[in-house]
């Protein structure tokens, strides 16, 4: 699974939807980032940390946003402490049951079975509001400061990693993905605008999307904002105009066709509904 291994970071990449996990390790803490998908990816992600973890390093797991994706390997680390945002960590039981409910009916799809309890996490630090900063380890060798981004669903979280200059994004800025809108369109692109605020507060040296490739080019990153914010704009056009034929050539040669027209399906039904001012 070992996508990149560089210092203090290790990256791992899923064989499902190329999702990215990370570790990041200081000499007092180590930090897991969304450990996903598959039964025995989940264990490897396990084992690599608890490997890392040796001379009494705490041990945290980060969570970009609530999808079910991002939290199906939470039970692996009972021994962690959960890092979220407030409104990952306030969702109502109805909410959490829906979202541990898609991990079932994913599991049960494939005949899969994971060897800890599948439950909602218990978020031991509730992130609310910009700028927040966390220290972790007994010397807070890691800073975590964080930033709210909702839009793609209504609980995300981007995190700068510091003194790392790592900038954990979630389900925005993929280089394999168009924006995949579930909650908001224009709180998706207020949470793009803050790419600009953090590469001007803090020396990113790489950002790390939720799938598909990271980078440490600052104009493959502007160049993916850039991306996204037409994309948008387009097809909240093509939408208003009703114009199909546009709206399809919205993702003409995009990879994984089959599976990526239903999520701008899914796109196209949400612009429809904010047209409405539902």
């Amino acid at each position: 699974m070992i996508k990149l291994r560089k210092g203090a970071l290790t990256l791992f990449e899923s064989a499902s939807y190329k999702t990215t996990s990370a570790v990041i390790q200081s000499e007092d803490a180590v930090l897991i980032v969304d450990p996903s998908w598959l039964p025995h990816e989940v264990q490897e992600i396990r084992r690599y940390a608890d490997d890392a973890a040796v001379n009494g390093k705490r041990k945290y797991v980060l969570l970009t946003h609530s999808d079910f994706d991002h939290i199906l390997g939470c039970g692996a680390f009972p021994d962690a402490e959960i890092i979220a945002s407030a409104a990952a960590a306030g969702k109502d039981e109805a909410a959490k049951e829906r979202i541990v409910e898609q991990i079932r009916a994913f599991d049960d799809d494939y005949y899969l079975e994971r060897p800890y309890e599948m439950r909602y996490p218990t978020i031991t630090h509730a992130i609310e509001g910009d700028g927040v900063r966390l220290r972790l380890g007994a010397s807070g060798s890691l800073a975590l400061v964080f930033y709210q981004s909702p839009g793609h669903n209504d609980d995300g979280l981007f995190t700068v990693v510091e003194p790392l200059g790592l900038l954990l994004a979630g389900d925005y800025w993929s280089d394999i993905e168009f924006p995949y809108i579930y909650h908001s369109s224009t709180l998706y692109e207020a949470s793009l605008a803050k790419l600009d605020s953090m590469l001007g507060s803090h020396a990113i040296t790489r950002l790390i999307p939720g799938h598909g490739a990271s980078t440490t080019d600052r104009a493959e990153m502007k160049r993916r904002q850039t991306a996204d914010y037409a994309y948008i704009a387009a097809m909240r056009e093509a939408v208003r105009e009703s114009d199909q034929p546009a709206i399809d050539a919205l993702i003409a040669g995009c990879r994984f066709p089959r599976n990526m027209r239903k999520f701008h399906r899914g796109n196209q039904e949400l612009f429809e509904r904010e047209l409405r001012g539902e």
